[in-house]
């Protein structure tokens, strides 16, 4: 770099920016650190034949990572992590396709150009914006000591950098934009579409006036329809998957642990004079508070132990309504005018009609007063499914939160009597309360979030690991089903799909998935939710959907051309009788609507009738008093009469030309650029295996 690397230590607060916009203005990554150092490693993958290491990949997401710290102040969550992954990744795609772009145009950026904008008369915003007074003005004398100062030239060969990356970015979007213009017609069109207000009679000749049931439509005439409009029913290459999902969700063995170390708090708290305060601030993912809480506040468990608790004593771990598990230090406990029951339940209603519903429900209740086992009695017989796993237990619950007669028995009846059976809109009921309470609970609480830990996350990983393996040899549905696991189907999806219906977004599988054969059995990939190991179960080509699988689809399209037709064919047969007056539309026919807009334009809602741009566009071009003829809508076929159009003023015009000419640059700008880089990453030969060391 000549005079420049002999430029060397600037303000600390110089120091700062430049480190932070070295971050965000870099264009082109240092792909060659390693090959500098002369370390190899594996490679995540490869863009047109470039390959990108697992250290340059690394280096590049602990780079973004630092400078979202810096500027949020929080790290990235664990949740979101796999999420920033993928931008880091799409944004190093992007980096390595522009900087091949900018070799094969021949674009360069020399060290004296470089130099020259360091030491010119405007010198970057981001490096002379240390050096300007309390008055806005630039100390050029200050800053160039500071450029030639040779404490600074680890700071100066990075802000090289960023003039050099700028530089390349302004070099290629110059080229890019070459072609760019705005013509006058464009900006007046713009400015009319933005001025321009309107007010309109209308009248709707609606679809919906013609149902199906009046139409008619016959089998041959849904395939002479489908015959006739293939494109309509095009279809681009489809997969589909069977998957086994090993799920995010704490294992019995991470339950236990929370459980365990709840115990531990628990003798300490109850051998310990400190008091219980001491133990939530230091144990409980909960704040500290003191609570007054409600029967209906609490897990049935720990209504159990609080119920027969000495005031002071500690109860628990015992299941929290909030999530996980809890101990409560038990302060005080009052009578309330709240009263609130625990009651199990059988429903019978499968019987097939009242009568048989009721002479079961006797029967099974004879059973019970004879002496059989309610809860076991439950589970065989009951068909409410959530509470005949439980034993018929529905838990506890307040007055007005069951249907009224459920209600009423709950509540007039006696703790530990099985109740006649009681008809409610479900069924029939038999009924036995468990027991009652009116007590509020006064406590301080430990609690603790049961979630899941490395050691459940590795086994999993391990276990679809094997599956997959196994699978590969043996077959998915064999070993699956040795396995004991359950195989999942998703929905159809393509190769540009966004997610895969059932399982999400993961780009990875999609590739997956059209880069393999029919029963193809994946590696392990991970997903926001957890591990999953895939088999390809059906492959569909390029083509035309078959009339037997869509008739349906067909059927439905052919019913609204159809009634776009008769909507037309009335508009025709009315607004003749009508003379053309839409005022004599509803005597013709009382069906139709008639009505007014209201002012609109372009940019806003039409009053009555919506946002419908065919209805936008067709009044922007008629004149003040013109009617329209039929306009096919969103709903239907409008006829349309413009009331009021504002006039086109010249001279607000020629006032906002120039704001409206810089927005439409700006835009055509902006979608030149995107539709550059989406066209240059569709031709790019891409490889991403980062799930070989992520576990995508």
């Amino acid at each position: 770099m000549g005079m420049m690397a002999r430029m060397r230590n600037l303000a600390p607060v110089f120091i700062i920016t430049v480190g932070a916009l070295f971050v965000l203005f870099m264009v082109i990554s240092d792909s060659n650190v390693l090959e500098a150092l002369g370390g190899r490693s594996n490679n995540v993958g490869s863009v047109d034949g470039v390959d990108i290491s697992y250290q340059e990949y690394q280096q590049a997401i602990e780079r973004q990572r630092e400078s979202t710290k810096q500027q949020t102040g929080n790290d990235i969550p664990e949740e979101q992590f796999d999420q920033f992954r993928d931008q880091v990744w799409e944004t190093l795609v992007t980096e390595k396709l522009i900087e091949q772009e900018l070799q094969r145009l021949g674009i360069t950026v020399g060290n004296q150009e470089i130099k020259d904008i360091i030491l010119g008369d405007d010198p970057p915003a981001f490096l002379k914006q240390n050096f300007i007074d309390s008055l806005g003005r630039f100390n050029r004398e200050m800053y160039e000591e500071a450029i030639f100062n040779p404490q600074n030239e680890q700071i100066l060969l990075q802000a090289e950098e960023i003039v050099k990356q700028t530089r390349y970015r302004e070099k290629l979007q110059s080229l890019l934009e070459a072609g760019i213009t705005v013509s006058e017609d464009e900006i007046q069109r713009k400015y009319i579409e933005q001025n321009t207000f309107m007010d309109a009679q209308f009248a709707l000749f609606a679809n919906s006036l013609f149902p199906d049931s009046t139409l008619n439509i016959t089998d041959e005439d849904l395939r002479k329809f489908y015959d006739e409009n293939p494109d309509k029913f095009k279809i681009n290459a489809q997969r589909k998957l069977s998957f086994v999902l090993f799920r995010n969700e704490p294992s019995n063995a991470d339950t236990m642990m929370v459980i365990k170390n709840l115990e531990n708090v628990k003798r300490m708290a109850e051998n310990d004079t400190s008091d219980f305060k001491y133990f939530v601030d230091i144990y409980s993912e909960a704040p500290y508070s003191v609570d007054t809480l409600k029967v209906s506040d609490l897990s049935k468990e720990a209504i159990s132990e609080l119920k027969d608790a000495a005031k002071g004593s500690i109860i628990g771990p015992v299941p929290s309504k909030m999530g996980g598990y809890e101990i409560f230090h038990l302060l005080k406990v009052f009578p309330s005018s709240e009263r609130f029951v625990r009651t199990s339940h059988i429903l019978v209603s499968q019987m097939g009609d009242d009568a048989a519903n009721l002479a079961e429900a006797n029967r099974i209740y004879q059973e019970l007063k004879d002496g059989a086992d309610f809860a076991q009695t439950a589970q065989k017989y009951s068909k409410d499914p959530g509470s005949a796993k439980n034993g018929g237990d529905l838990g506890w619950f307040g007055r007005g939160m069951m249907v009224k007669e459920f209600d009423e028995a709950c509540f007039s009846g006696k703790v530990g009597e099985i109740q006649k059976p009681v008809k409610t809109s479900f069924g029939y009921h038999i009924i036995l309360v468990t027991d009652q309470s009116n007590s509020k609970y006064v406590v301080e609480r430990i609690n603790n979030a049961i979630q899941e830990s490395a050691t459940t996350r590795d086994a999993k990983f391990t276990a679809a690991g094997d599956l997959s393996y196994l699978a590969q040899k043996n077959g998915f549905e064999k070993e699956a089903e040795l396995m004991g696991y359950k195989i999942q189907e998703s929905g159809n999806f393509t190769l540009k799909s966004v997610s895969i219906p059932g399982l999400g977004a993961n780009k990875r599988l999609i590739a997956f998935a059209f880069e393999n054969s029919l029963n193809s059995v994946s590696e392990v990939h991970k997903l926001p939710n957890g591990y999953v190991v895939v088999k390809i179960s059906e492959v569909i080509a390029d083509g035309v959907e078959k009339f037997e699988d869509i008739q349906p689809k067909v059927r439905q399209l052919l019913v609204v051309e159809k009634q776009y037709e008769k909507a037309l064919e009335l508009a025709n047969e009315v607004m003749k009788k009508a003379g053309n007056d839409l005022n004599k539309v509803s005597q013709i026919d009382p069906r139709i609507q008639v009505g007014t807009t209201g002012r609109f334009n372009l940019t806003t809602s039409i009053p009555n009738i919506g946002k419908d741009n065919a209805f936008h566009f067709n009044a922007l071009s008629m004149k003040q008093g013109e009617i329209s003829e039929p306009v096919k809508a969103v709903r239907g076929y409008y006829v349309i009469k413009l009331t009021e159009k504002t006039q086109f003023d010249s001279t607000a015009f020629q006032a906002q030309a120039g704001i409206i000419r810089n927005n439409l640059i700006q835009e055509k700008k902006t979608a030149s650029l995107n539709a550059w880089l989406s066209e240059i990453k569709e031709q790019a030969n891409i490889v991403d295996n980062r799930y070989k060391f992520y576990g995508y």
